[in-house]
């Protein structure tokens, strides 16, 4: 059998379900597409994918490929549509099975059945390879998802997945052969550009690998992680794994069960378990934006609660440029638009800010958090936005934070807002009034 893997956000040989399955063919084309449409102006005035984005992107791709070649294949890097790519390559070398990772998005569920449409005589199959559980092994059906992570972590545990979970898949030493070279387009993709910064994330499987070990069992930072999870800018207070986890570097099974063997080996405490309690959360919103589809990306959420809300433009590119009223605000979104990063708990501050204080519709948030960060997840980034502006997985609706406490509390000495430029010399004022406001 022939057999086309489209890779997506599975980037990886170790514990890839896809790839077992793939491997059980006579011949296999590995493909990649990079969609023109990530680099355009959307609906929220920002694009699916930015320049942080893309360079880690790349660099994931192009690790992927040296370890396929070790393998005695190839990858093939598209240009183009998937939609057209794909059953073009099918016809092309008479392929007879498509396979991928199972993806969460309106979007990306949408290309789906577009695709099995055109190809209605090929096999098509998705794997799940982003998640710690498959839908079969989650202790509900996934339409009695619960509401709330609470219930969900709840019903976990008590089915004592917390330290079994689902076995990882070996990682495979031997592949079939390619069933040829199609003519890689690679070349028509957009430019890398140069980082303003010296960068500490690096795309690629290997990478994402190096950085568990580094964080659990060199530096032990795992141990002291509740304590030091909130920090703004330390780079080993926070295990940074999301960037590797959300491109498919870095099997989220991989993650508990390397935790798992910290607690066995070296010590158990609050931290230890804590990182699991956040590697949780973001298999919470893996299934409930499977479970949710488009009410996912909808104003009022998946509670269908109206929040009324007006479009005011200098504020949102206020916010996107660092220029608020709000200096940590300022620098936290400075840090965002230069490295393509910032911390769990700036995340909170600033999308708390752009809500509350600066009154805007929730989902240009989370369309420009879509478009700068390097560890942008469609489940966990909408879901949390949800979650903050009141209208998704929070019962107790609508956080606000008191901006200046938490400049007290997490940056007193004023380092980070400093470091990163956070005093607007001309901030821009919430009451400016401009004729291209309009209601949403």
């Amino acid at each position: 059998m022939k057999t086309l893997y489209w890779l997506t956000r599975d980037l990886r040989l170790h514990d890839n379900a896809a790839l077992l399955a793939a491997s059980q063919s006579d011949l296999l084309l590995f493909v990649y597409v990079v969609d023109p449409r990530w680099f355009r102006p959307g609906p929220f005035q920002c694009r699916a994918m930015g320049s942080h984005r893309w360079r880690f992107l790349w660099q994931s791709l192009i690790a992927l490929e040296k370890a396929l070649r070790g393998l005695g294949q190839r990858l093939h890097i598209a240009y183009g549509e998937p939609e057209t790519v794909i059953p073009e390559l099918v016809r092309e070398f008479a392929i007879a099975r498509v396979i991928r990772s199972r993806q969460p998005g309106m979007e990306e569920e949408s290309q789906w059945q577009s695709l099995q449409a055109r190809l209605p005589k090929t096999v098509c199959q998705q794997f799940e390879t982003l998640s710690l559980f498959t839908e079969g092994s989650l202790p509900m059906a996934l339409g009695d998802l619960p509401d709330t992570f609470s219930q969900f972590r709840k019903q976990v545990e008590k089915t004592g997945q917390r330290h079994s979970g689902a076995l990882r898949i070996r990682t495979l030493t031997a592949l079939p052969p390619p069933p040829g070279f199609p003519e890689d387009s690679r070349g028509q993709c957009p430019a890398i550009a140069e980082p303003l910064h010296p960068i500490q994330f690096r795309g690629g499987e290997d990478a994402g690998l190096a950085r568990l070990n580094e964080f659990v069992f060199q530096n032990h930072s795992i141990a002291d992680y509740k304590q030091t999870r909130n920090a703004l800018d330390t780079w080993d207070a926070s295990s940074k794994f999301s960037p590797w986890l959300a491109n498919g570097c870095l099997s989220a099974k991989e993650v508990a069960e390397t935790i798992d063997k910290y607690e066995r080996t070296e010590t158990s405490n609050e931290s230890t378990y804590w990182l699991w309690f956040e590697l949780l959360w973001r298999e919470y919103y893996y299934w409930y934006a499977l479970r949710h589809g488009a009410d996912l990306f909808r104003r009022d959420g998946v509670q269908r609660r109206q929040r009324r809300v007006t479009f005011y433009g200098h504020r949102f590119m206020a916010w996107c440029q660092g220029n608020t009223e709000y200096p940590l605000v300022n620098a936290a979104m400075n840090q965002l638009r230069e490295t393509g990063y910032m911390s769990n708990r700036a995340r909170q501050l600033v999308a708390s800010c752009f809500v509350n204080e600066l009154e805007l519709d929730w989902r240009y948030g989370a369309a420009w958090f879509q478009q700068q960060l390097i560890d942008y997840d469609v489940a966990s980034n909408w879901g949390n936005w949800q979650y903050l502006a009141g209208v998704g997985a929070d019962p107790r609706g609508l956080r606000q934070f008191n901006l200046e406490k938490q400049a007290r509390q997490y940056d007193p000495d004023g380092e980070f807002v400093k470091r990163w430029g956070g005093e607007s010399t001309q901030p821009v004022g919430l009451h400016l009034v401009d004729a291209a406001d309009w209601p949403v």
